[in-house]
């Protein structure tokens, strides 16, 4: 089946952050009018759209394999460093998931853009607005699509980058310097941890895939390519490895998804405009750790299924927690927030308690049924909480507080 056509998801929106970007950073008289601005990002959002629901379509509809499950396609995956056996790929990989989120993403970004067009009409630097739209939507869309480990990272950091861009949009008021500033630096000590989960689970594997073999654990994906003792250090490792390194990943996870102790920059993050809170609590930021959970669920399951202790703990305990908060708040936006992150962590706990039955790592039915739960509720609190943010929005356009 003929995905190639898939590149364009990316490319447009990068292409829309450089058209309306470039003019408005080398010189202001050269910048685009509002109106002309704001239909170049809404349509190349909109063509973003319909290829990846042409792309759902496509995929969905196609014969299944023979155990019944759909089959993954990589229409494209280059060699980007090569550094002896480990190389860093850039690609795109469509599965179930990555499909879904594609319909997540470009649905809530589309509907942002035409939004935004009214709820930021006049705002001084508008433009600066579109381009900072069209470089998150990128960025997110570049993660679900990513074919390894490494270059999940790298747009995992653009993510960051375009938050911090938009956090702080309204860049004269204190607070909206001070919220961009939090979430930068609460994100980056998570991401810490996450590039040191993903040197080490490199190391010892010798890939940056999102599953394996058993040999390419023990010895690496180029066995030749390692040396004796290598191969006894990984073996002694005592099966602590790949635990240790997809726990310091979870924390990466945790602190993009907020999850406590980390979640003390998402509701400050509310001081960016209201559209972009939509984006980044419904389609993009937050859903991140998520899906990073669930990418790499074949390497939790069969190595290191009690390692998933720990996101359920981290989630249930988030879920009240963040509930509880939400209660106690007066401002319409930090009280979705709020929720939000309770709500994300719901979704972490049903995956955390996806543990395989009696058949070792084949998960049986209710194992099976938490990982669905948990991505059916992150593919329709995507769609409610944009509508509620975007719902806050208009009740704050109309009486001008929150």
């Amino acid at each position: 089946m003929d995905f190639t056509y898939s590149i364009w998801i990316l490319l447009l929106p990068l292409i829309s952050f450089l058209v309306i970007g470039l003019p408005e950073f080398v010189n202001k008289k050269y910048a685009w009018s509002h109106k002309v601005a704001g239909l170049i990002g809404t349509s190349s959002l909109g063509l973003v759209t319909v290829l990846s629901y042409f792309t759902a379509f496509k995929y969905f509809s196609a014969d299944r394999l023979a155990d019944g499950t759909f089959a993954t396609f990589v229409p494209y995956n280059v060699t980007w460093l090569p550094l002896g056996h480990l190389h860093f790929d850039l690609g795109i990989l469509l599965d179930p998931i990555s499909v879904m989120m594609l319909i997540v993403i470009s649905t809530v970004s589309l509907m942002v853009h035409i939004y935004s067009f009214g709820y930021m009409h006049g705002e001084k630097g508008f433009q600066r607005y579109y381009a900072f739209l069209s470089l998150f939507t990128m960025s997110m869309l570049g993660l679900v699509l990513a074919t390894n480990i490494f270059q999940m990272y790298m747009f995992w950091e653009l993510v960051g980058v375009s938050s911090y861009l938009l956090i702080g949009f309204y860049y004269t008021l204190k607070a909206a310097v001070h919220a961009s500033k939090k979430a930068f630096i609460v994100t980056r000590f998570a991401d810490m941890f996450f590039l040191i989960g993903i040197l080490i689970f490199g190391y010892y594997t010798g890939s940056y895939n999102f599953s394996f073999t058993g040999t390419e654990i023990a010895y690496g994906s180029c066995a030749t390519a390692f040396t004796v003792a290598d191969n006894a250090r990984a073996l002694a490792a005592g099966g602590m490895i790949l635990p240790t390194a997809l726990v310091l990943m979870f924390i990466g996870g945790a602190g993009k998804s907020a999850m406590f102790p980390l979640h003390i920059w998402l509701p400050d993050a509310m001081e960016g405009p209201t559209p972009v809170s939509a984006l980044i609590h419904a389609a993009t930021m937050v859903v991140a750790g998520v899906f990073q959970i669930a990418r790499l669920f074949p390497v939790w399951i069969e190595y290191a299924p009690q390692a998933l202790e720990v996101v359920v703990i981290v989630g249930a305990f988030t879920a009240f927690y963040a509930a509880a908060v939400a209660c106690a708040q007066s401002d319409i936006k930090r009280v979705l927030a709020f929720s939000t992150i309770s709500q994300i962590a719901f979704m972490m706990v049903a995956l955390g308690v996806c543990l395989p039955g009696h058949h070792g790592a084949v998960l049986d039915n209710h194992a099976q049924l938490g990982y669905m739960a948990s991505m059916f509720h992150l593919f329709t609190h995507a769609m409610f909480k944009a509508c509620l943010f975007l719902g806050a929005g208009c009740i704050i356009h109309a009486v001008h507080s929150n």
